[in-house]
Order: C-alpha cells, then sequence, then structure tokens
C-alpha cells in the first residue's frame, strides 16, 4: 500500500495541507467541524498513530493597538481584555500589543510574526505599504485579520469592525451648521491624517459644510498628529490672525490642550465645539457648556463585536459582510446625556 502523505488526507478531507498538519499535532488554529473531518479521513485511511482524542485547543487571539496613551485605546484594551475574560481561558486566550503610531514597520513585522503563531489577529494600523504586505501574508497563511477603528481598504482582511468615519464627520458637520448663530470661520483639527479614520472623518465634515452651510468659512485644516503642543501651536497661531471663529471641530485628541487655547482667546463657551469620544476631560467640558457635542465611538461595542466575529469565523467558517457585520453605531453626547 501506497504510504500516507499529508496531500493525501488533505484532498480526502477537503482541506490544506497546513490544516492537516495543525491537527495532527495538536497547534490550534482549526474549527472543530474542520478537525473533525480531517481526523475522520485519518481513520478511514488507516494512519498507525495515536491521534487526539478531543480538540480543545483554546484559540490563540492578537490584538494589536496603538500606544499613544489615548483615552480611547486604553479603554480599548480594557473593554478587550474583559470581553476575553467573560469568554474563558479554555475558549480563547487573548495577547495585546501596543504599537506607535509612527513605526508602521515595526507594526509589520510584528504582525508578521503573529502570522506564525497567532489564530487570528484583530488590528489597528494606518494605510502603508508593509502594513498591506503584512496582512497579504496573514492571508496566505490562512489566518484571519480583523481592522478595528481605521480600516485599510483593499487590505487581506476578513472584515472591519467599527463606526462609519464618513457618517461621523457628517454628522459633526450637520451638527455644527444647523447650530451656528452666525457666518464666519470653523476651524478643523485633525488627529494623525495617516489614518483613514480621521481623513474620512474631514471629508464628511468639509462635504456637508460645503453642500448646505455655504456662509461657513473652512480654513486648511490644523494637523496636529495627536500631540497636545503641536496642537495649541497651531491653532493659537491661527486664533492670533482671525477674529472671526464661530466653531470648531476636533478629529482626534488633545481637547484639554484645546480648551486651554480656546479659554485663553475667549472663545471657550462662545464658539461650537465638537469632538470625539467621551472621557474625563469632555465630560467636564459638556458639564461647563464648553463643549457642544461628543461623538463616542463605543469602545466596548468595538471589543466585543470583533471577538464574536472572529470566533464564528474560526468555530463555524462563517465569512463575514465586510464593512455590515462589524458595524459599530456611534453615539452623540450632549450636556443632557453624558452621564
Amino acid at each position: 500500500m501506497k504510504k500516507l502523505t499529508l496531500e493525501m488526507l488533505a484532498q480526502m478531507a477537503g482541506v490544506g495541507v497546513a490544516t492537516v498538519d495543525r491537527v495532527l499535532n495538536e497547534r490550534g488554529g482549526v474549527s472543530p467541524e474542520t478537525a473533525r473531518k480531517v481526523l475522520q479521513a485519518v481513520r478511514e485511511l488507516g494512519l498507525k498513530r495515536i491521534l487526539p482524542d478531543e480538540y480543545k485547543h483554546p484559540w490563540h487571539i492578537e490584538v494589536i493597538l496603538s500606544a499613544n496613551g489615548s483615552f480611547f485605546f486604553t479603554r480599548l484594551a480594557q473593554d478587550f481584555s474583559e470581553a476575553g475574560s467573560i469568554l474563558g481561558y479554555q475558549r480563547v486566550r487573548l495577547s495585546r500589543t501596543l504599537i506607535s503610531e509612527d513605526d508602521p514597520h515595526k507594526l509589520a513585522r510584528h504582525i508578521e510574526k503573529c502570522s506564525e503563531k497567532r489564530d487570528a489577529i484583530i488590528v489597528f494600523a494606518h494605510d502603508h505599504p508593509a502594513v498591506y504586505a503584512a496582512l497579504a501574508l496573514c492571508h496566505s497563511r490562512g489566518v484571519p485579520v480583523i481592522t478595528i477603528v481605521t480600516d485599510l481598504p483593499g487590505a487581506s482582511r476578513l472584515c472591519h469592525v467599527g463606526i462609519n468615519q464618513l457618517q461621523a464627520g457628517r454628522t459633526a458637520g450637520l451638527l455644527m451648521g444647523r447650530t451656528l448663530q452666525q457666518p464666519g470661520e470653523v476651524i478643523m483639527v485633525s488627529g494623525n491624517i495617516d489614518y483613514t479614520a480621521h481623513r474620512q472623518r474631514i471629508a464628511g465634515f468639509r462635504q456637508v459644510i460645503q453642500q448646505r452651510f455655504p456662509a461657513v468659512i473652512l480654513r486648511e485644516v490644523l494637523v496636529g498628529q495627536d500631540q497636545r503642543e503641536k496642537i495649541q501651536q497651531l491653532l493659537n497661531t491661527y486664533l492670533q490672525n482671525s477674529d472671526n471663529v464661530v466653531g470648531i471641530y476636533n478629529t482626534g485628541s488633545g481637547n484639554s490642550g484645546i480648551s486651554e487655547i480656546l479659554a485663553h482667546h475667549h472663545l471657550l463657551g462662545q464658539c461650537i465645539y465638537i469632538t470625539h469620544e467621551l472621557y474625563t476631560v469632555t465630560r467636564r467640558l459638556l458639564t461647563e457648556d464648553a463643549v457642544s457635542f461628543v461623538l463616542d465611538q463605543h469602545a466596548r461595542q468595538h471589543a466585543q463585536l470583533a471577538l464574536d466575529i472572529v470566533l464564528r469565523k474560526l468555530e463555524k467558517d462563517e465569512v463575514p459582510d465586510v464593512y455590515l457585520s462589524g458595524k459599530v453605531d456611534f453615539r452623540l453626547i450632549t450636556a443632557e446625556n453624558h452621564l
């Protein structure tokens, strides 16, 4: 009789050779249903070796988030930890890694390394060729990847989990235009422009203002790269040369610094101020009527939804819709509902 090979087993089970290897050596990364198919093929072909009696390898999932220290990512990392604990260590093992936003090559290397050992990856990453290449490698190795918060259109990912960032920006634009009492200049402050999320928020905001509120004057975006001192410097310089600012839209962090500069120029509470994420600073600014509206991404829902989708893929081989399956509804917060 011809010697059995992994190729023969894979063909009979209808899976790849790597999948057969994972099952026989109990390395995980294969759904229970697929594992049963492989073991059945092994038994039918009469492979003489000790087989796994039960396939209960916990899924090892890598969660890669930003190390920028912002409230949102601190909260998100904690929410992943809590959601993983609820699922239990026998089902899921979570590894969380924080990587600086200004080092995409380091991020890409980490993704590539994780593709060798992890069953799935959930990652926050910006638009960079090295990252795209790393995700393509994951795809070739059969490791599902979910992008979270900011998407990478065209990348080899299972799906994206997050709010509709363009819609959030358009909502901010509508709120700004409807709330303004007089024509004038509106300042846009953006976080790290390398991220699709910030670009989409700005694009959506600009679209609505230009389409529906022509009396509003939009200037060039102040790109602060989520750096407090840089944001303050840019905003202070702008306000020194303008006396007709009626609104400000901030897509990222730095609200404490922005509020200080606005107060210095006697604009805090006098202009319409719209920003993102509900946390200690924005709660205080809402209470003081300094911030008009906060668009919150709901970090906990991101964590729960991402884990649900990736587990359905690993355990049942369910393929999600790229955007619909992972859509998170953002929340509109005002001074009346922030507590």
